[in-house]
Formats: C-alpha cells, structure tokens, sequence
C-alpha cells in the first residue's frame, strides 16, 4: 500500500474509495497485531504488519492509540452484528445480555476476536472508551422498557462495562471463570444498572446461550 504522496490522480470519488481501501486495510492489519502483541505494540510492528512506513500509517491516523481505537471499534461492531444472527439489534434488555453472553464464548466462534479480548483487556479504560458508544442508546431504551430508572444512567453504564470488563477478563485473560461461571457473575452485575435479583435470573436464564 502506497503513502498519499502516490495516491492517484482523478475524480473526489476514486480519491475518497482509495483512502477509504487504505484507512480500512490498516484496521484490519490493527487488529490482527492487537491479537498478537496488543496494546503495547509499537507504530514500527504496526508499520511492519501492514507491509508500509510509519509515515504512511501516520497519513492516515494521527496516532497509535487512534488506529487502535478504530480498529477495536470496528471489530466490536462486526462481532454485534453477528452476535445478533439477523435479530432486530438492542431490541430488548434480554436479547442485549445473551450477546454479552457470547463474549464469553468467543473463543468457540470467532478465535481472532478473542484473542483481541485477551491482549487488550489488562487495559479496559481503553477497551470501553473505544466501544462505549456502542449499545448505549440501545442499552437506555432497553432498561427504560424494563421499567429501571434512567438517573445517572451514563454513570451506572460505565461503572456496569468496568464489571463486565472484569468478568471477561477472568474468561478471556486469566482463564479464572468458566462461561457458566461468568453467567452467574453477569447475573449478579446487573444490580449495578438497579436490577433485582430476581429480574436478573430471568434475564440471565440457564442453561446458557448457544455459542453459534
């Protein structure tokens, strides 16, 4: 892949198509280094990844943290998407948790996006601020269907992803949970977003989801 100094001459059109190959290219090339270095990797492994210079790289991401950011968010959408198999997206609080459970079988169904998870989680501030968008409108409706109030809602969503970050670190990094085991502890978070116990069972039923 060429810097822009080669970019072809021609029409906006092929012009925004060319950058738009090259940007999605390197996120893809992003997140294959993710799931083999992760987050410490460097703009040079990056660059030599990608079979291009750093200054390519820097053409079209001002930053490191930038590309990775982009790259975690573009594989945490395609993996939603599959996750929901042609379902109707954050239709309902319970749909929305059974993708959750999901993530927690990754490793069954989708072993790239795993090992994502498992180099990136030692750091979830930047995992979350990377896909905290997405989900959340979603997330809102849904507890407001369910009747839970909405004070401080954007408080007790983040506070909810750093639990959930923490579950799927046992599952994904130290391999301290089981998925079963991690069912049950998702149950048990959802009292952060004022979820009773009850409730919680029967959004988080057994036995659990199919990974497929």
């Amino acid at each position: 892949m060429a810097g822009t100094e080669n970019q072809p001459k021609g029409n906006g059109g092929r012009l925004a198509a060319y950058t738009a190959r090259n940007r999605a290219a390197l996120v893809k090339s992003a997140q294959e280094v993710l799931a083999e270095i992760g987050l410490g990797a460097t703009i040079e492994q990056l660059a030599v990844h990608a079979q291009v210079s750093p200054a390519t790289i820097y053409n079209y991401f001002e930053s490191k943290e930038l590309l990775f950011g982009e790259a975690l968010e573009t594989v945490w959408q395609e993996w939603v998407l599959w996750a929901y198999d042609g379902a109707p997206v954050g239709e309902n609080l319970q749909s929305m948790l059974g993708v959750c459970r999901k993530l927690f079988r990754a490793k069954e169904t989708n072993p790239l996006f795993a090992k994502i998870l498992n180099k990136t989680l030692d750091n979830p501030a930047f995992v979350i601020k990377a896909v905290s968008a997405i989900g959340m409108s979603d997330l809102k409706r849904a507890t407001a269907a369910e009747g839970f109030a909405q004070d401080n809602f954007e408080e007790q969503v983040y506070l909810w992803a750093y639990c959930l970050a923490g579950i799927l670190h046992r599952v994904h990094v130290t391999g301290e949970s089981s998925p079963e085991h991690a069912d049950n502890l998702l149950a048990l978070s959802l009292e952060l977003l004022g979820v009773s116990k009850a409730k919680a069972k029967k959004l988080v039923p057994q036995p659990p989801v199919s990974p497929s």
